[in-house]
């Protein structure tokens, strides 16, 4: 009996950036322009390519999301042909929910938010980061806030009734008070999520190499500024679901969902990575490596690992614990045949401590929970895999 479709994730990444940020470590191009078009001849060819096999026909696609670099970049008429020809070879659905990421200073006016509307684009995040100019100028950020409320109102204007803003915490020479300007100022403008990223000082990244000269807020700091924007934005009518991420009611990212509740999707672009059919794999992180397998064939792939359901125990513990949702004892022992009785002693000492607590059936961290989510993620892992270490004894024996 042939089985029915299933859903899926389609993720575009878009390399393109007018000016590289000190924090960023995505694989993004600052001054590459003149390869935009080449790009978007490659990566439809590629879309037309995937979709002749089993994406097309096993697959309806209900999220797509254009990320980044800094796809608002990449202009309206490209991002409208890679939309039309997402919808012409696969599978949409009619409410499938299609995310723009932009930046304030190049999202354009309400005319070009409503022609992207026209064409299908549903939600726009909205790379706003902070509301302090200094801050912005900190961090390599190519617009003001200003531009931030003048992309909200344009967004708004163009027909747009979901909308996501990015903000980061422990920013150089932050305090709380700034920090808490922030979220007021971001809060004001009425979006309808709101992402709250810490700070993170990758390595290979400007900010790596100037950490040491810079006044970066310590982790009590960071917690504090946390711990205060998970209750105000409660106030505010804002639910948490995820470690940084919040929303009205019914505005949670469906496409980013996905990536959490290990449900499938499939990325296109250098970079991209997908999990599809029990296999994930990853693109070359290289604009012209990946045109010209493209165009002209070649491996294009950087990785590439079959992980069948029953082995992914430990991403569903893992991703599972970043929610508020949280994991399922039950939903763990039938997926992957393995005892819970270990982690469930592990939550209930860190639920004596404040940091995990049980909901009905399921376990979940609290928000002081969250901010020491590795070091607990941490040891339930280590007890999982000692468990599956005993198992495999057993069955040697």
């Amino acid at each position: 009996m042939k089985q029915p479709p299933k859903p899926l994730g389609i993720y575009i990444h878009i390399p393109f950036c007018k000016s590289k940020c000190i924090y960023c470590d995505f694989y993004s191009l600052p001054r590459a322009e003149r390869q935009m078009d080449g790009y978007v001849s490659a990566l439809c060819r590629h879309l037309e390519e995937s979709a002749s096999g089993s994406l097309s026909t096993s697959y309806w696609v209900d999220t797509v999301y254009f990320g980044g670099g800094t796809p608002s970049y990449l202009g309206e008429k490209r991002l409208r042909l890679l939309l039309k020809t997402i919808r012409k070879r696969f599978q949409v659905s009619a409410g499938a929910e299609v995310t723009l990421e932009a930046n304030p200073d190049s999202l354009g006016d309400w005319r070009t938010a409503q022609a992207l509307r026209q064409a299908g684009f549903n939600r726009i995040s909205l790379g706003v980061q902070s509301a302090s100019g200094r801050e912005l100028r900190s961090l390599g950020r190519p617009h003001t806030f200003q531009q931030a409320e003048q992309a909200v109102e344009a967004a708004r204007q163009g027909g747009v009734d979901n909308l996501s803003l990015d903000l980061i915490y422990g920013l150089p020479g932050q305090t709380l008070a700034d920090w808490q300007r922030t979220v007021e100022a971001a809060a004001a403008l009425e979006p309808e999520h709101l992402s709250c990223y810490g700070l993170k000082v990758e390595e290979g990244t400007p900010l790596w190499n100037i950490q040491g000269v810079l006044d970066l807020p310590d982790g009590d700091l960071q917690a504090d500024m946390y711990l205060w924007t998970v209750e105000r934005l409660a106030q505010l009518g804002y639910g948490q679901y995820e470690i940084s991420n919040f929303s009205k009611p019914g505005r949670a990212s469906r496409h980013n969902l996905k990536y959490w509740n290990l449900e499938e999707y499939a990325g296109f672009g250098p970079g991209a990575h997908s999990d599809v059919g029990g296999v994930r794999y990853a693109f070359v992180r290289d604009l012209e490596a990946y045109c010209q397998c493209v165009e002209k064939g070649g491996e294009i792939l950087s990785e590439s690992e079959r992980i069948p359901a029953w082995e992914r125990d430990m991403e569903y513990l893992m991703l599972g614990l970043r929610t508020v949702r949280g994991i399922s004892p039950r939903e763990f022992e039938s997926r992957y045949r393995l005892p819970f009785d270990g982690i469930r002693s592990a939550l209930e000492r860190f639920r004596e401590t404040g940091h995990a607590m049980e909901v009905g059936e399921r376990w979940r961290l609290t928000p002081e929970g969250f901010l020491v989510s590795n070091l607990i993620i941490g040891e339930v892992l280590e007890i999982v895999a000692e468990e599956k270490q005993r198992r495999d004894t057993r069955v040697r024996r």
